[in-house]
């Protein structure tokens, strides 16, 4: 039986590429510590979306607190806080980790050191986080023990020669992973003083008990009925039931010093908690708040609206409770012209905004489409004004326009030697600047690239797992702002400017955009009674051009033999009648066809 002493306690999270093992040595920890019952035992028991479980990844941090029987015979009690393993997931990570003091760094022995291992482990470093390495995976036929030691000690500095060797599938080696936390993670910090001051790193929306906050008590006691104050928001609540994650929610008396569990107050608006932030309590507040964890800003745009344009309520609820525990998710409101009203919507990448976009429609069943993404330009102007754009319609006149700069990533690329020359190309392909080329073994390379943003955040991890049959891998961070020619491609039907087609380019890149969007356009848009031009245009000059041909009657069926005249006069009647149509006819384009040239556009 556990005895509160904070010295028997540890924070612990897991650092892992995607598919390195992560959710199955959470599994086993489970399995071995006897938190849950064998018959309540199921694969990737923390990963409890739908989603997570289908793409076999994990986007949500879920805390839960295991208590452990150590070879001294000393009861611990460990809080797992597992931790997504995707580049764009960085700040669920970086959340989790400022409520741990260790972390286990899981690598795959087959595949090595991959690149948002790399990412993740400077984030624990970072926070001066003791990291435990495993290599995980040890029963496969291709692992290669030492060699992954040895990327361990080159790549990233940490000591490998007494590195955990495990499988997590069989089970092998997992005793050892829980004495190695015990003995290499230290336990938390002794509190200065007895005033209450817990780190909230994540929440959630319950549709029954309103916001459930999960916190890390650094000092100080919460206890059912205690009066508490969010101190960035100023707001009070009473909390109505404090607990811990065994891995369903356990109601408890109190949390202590270094203990990590939720609240829930009676709190009903999302809005009123700060994913960060520091509660204490009303009537004996801490002088200050704690340090928050890193703050990450959102790169990539993309406008999200309703389909139905009465479910535009539904849509502001659900985004609402997404950004609750997604606080890198931007949402303003926005209109367009041709898809109504909807948000435009920042996410750290193009998987952020996949997952956001598929739990809308699971979740909360709205049926939503998408803008294509976009990142965010800075416009200088002639009057030395700067304005930060990321929605074409927002364009400024041209003639006042000084210079353009457009954001730049630095990118790792983890690659197989053989595929070097597929990755160069790649690289020209999308206009970027090799910076330097390291070797990490016989068999892999670390290439650092600079990217203009915008070219990575559509379909680059497509296409490098294209050229490299899926070895490589890749992470970015954003570096700096460049002066670039960014133009505005305008996208015309029927000589009539349509907004949600537009987008801004880079001007090498105009033409073949501009055609792409073109010939799906006459694809998806039906044929009218008269022809319809469909035109990508750059200021005033047109640069590609499809034209959709008209319906027609034979109007000179029903004349047969006799004089050309007769037949002449009717096509003459017919011409003026298009002339006429061409003129005063409206092209209305389908729903459909805004879904298809966001398909081909991204």
């Amino acid at each position: 039986m556990f005895k509160y002493d904070i010295k028997n306690i540890r924070n612990f999270s897991i650092i892992a590429h995607i598919d390195h093992g992560k959710s199955t040595i959470a599994d086993r920890l489970l399995e071995l510590t006897h938190t849950v019952a064998p018959r309540e035992m199921q694969e990737q028991l923390l990963d409890d979306m739908d989603l997570e479980r289908e793409r076999g990844i994990t986007i949500k941090a879920h805390p839960v607190t295991m208590y452990y029987k150590a070879e001294t015979g000393e009861t611990y009690q460990i809080n797992l806080i597992d931790t997504p393993g995707h580049v764009d997931f960085t700040y669920e990570v970086s959340r989790s980790l400022a409520a741990c003091e260790g972390a286990l760094l899981v690598v795959d022995a087959g595949q090595g050191v991959q690149a948002q291992s790399l990412a993740n482990v400077h984030l624990a470093l970072e926070r001066s986080l003791e990291v435990v390495p495993v290599i995980n995976k040890i029963d496969l036929p291709t692992a290669d023990i030492e060699g992954v030691k040895k990327q361990i000690e080159d790549i990233i500095g940490l000591d490998a020669k007494n590195a955990v060797c495990c499988s997590a599938k069989s089970g092998i080696g997992i005793d050892q992973i829980l004495e190695r936390i015990i003995t290499q993670v230290p336990p938390p910090k002794e509190p200065i003083d007895k005033l209450l001051r817990a780190l909230i790193f994540d929440c959630h929306y319950d549709n029954y008990r309103g916001v459930m906050v999960y916190i890390r008590i650094v000092s100080g006691e919460i206890t059912k009925g205690s009066l508490i104050r969010m101190m960035s928001s100023n707001i009070t609540f009473e909390v109505l039931e404090v607990g811990v994650f065994t891995p369903k929610e356990k109601a408890v008396d109190s949390l202590r010093p270094g203990e990590v569990g939720y609240m829930i107050g009676n709190i009903k608006n999302p809005s009123d908690v700060n994913v960060g932030d520091t509660i204490t309590l009303q009537k004996y507040p801490a002088p200050e708040a704690l340090p928050g964890f890193r703050h990450i800003t959102p790169v990539v745009f993309a406008g999200i609206y309703p389909i139905d344009s009465s479910d535009f309520e539904a849509l502001r609820d659900a985004l609402g409770k997404l950004q609750l525990n997604d606080s890198a998710l931007h949402i303003e409101q926005e209109s367009s012209m041709a898809l109504g009203f909807g948000f435009r919507c920042g996410f750290l990448g193009l998987l952020h905004l996949e997952v956001i976009f598929e739990r809308i429609q699971r979740e909360f069943d709205v049926d939503i489409i998408s803008t294509s993404p976009s990142v965010i330009y800075r416009f200088v102007l002639s009057d030395n004004t700067v304005k930060e754009i990321d929605n074409p319609s927002h364009y400024p006149d041209p003639a006042n326009i000084e210079w353009v700069e457009e954001p730049w990533a630095t990118c790792h690329i983890i690659t197989p030697t053989e595929y070097l020359g597929a990755v160069m190309s790649l690289g020209m392909e999308k206009r970027g600047i090799c910076l330097k080329t390291e070797t990490m073994d016989a068999r892999r390379l670390l290439l650092t690239y600079k990217f203009p943003l915008n070219e990575i955040i559509i379909d680059f991890n497509d296409k490098l797992k294209s050229a490299t049959k899926g070895y490589a891998s890749f992470d970015y961070e954003f570096s700096n702002y460049e002066h670039s020619d960014i133009v505005k491609l305008e996208i015309r039907v029927n000589e009539e400017p349509v907004d949600a087609f537009s987008c801004l380019v880079h001007r090498t890149k105009a033409e073949s955009k501009g055609r792409a969007i073109c010939e799906k356009l006459v694809e998806v848009i039906p044929q009218q009674l008269f022809k319809v031009p469909i035109q990508a245009a750059i200021g005033g000059k047109i640069i590609a051009r499809e034209t959709i041909g008209a319906i027609t009657k034979n109007v000179t069926a029903k004349c047969y033999g006799g004089d050309i005249t007769r037949k002449r006069k009717l096509w003459e009647k017919q011409k003026k009648g298009k002339k006429k149509m061409k003129e005063i006819g409206k092209v209305r384009i389908p729903q459909s066809a805004f879904r298809e040239v966001l398909k081909a556009s991204g």
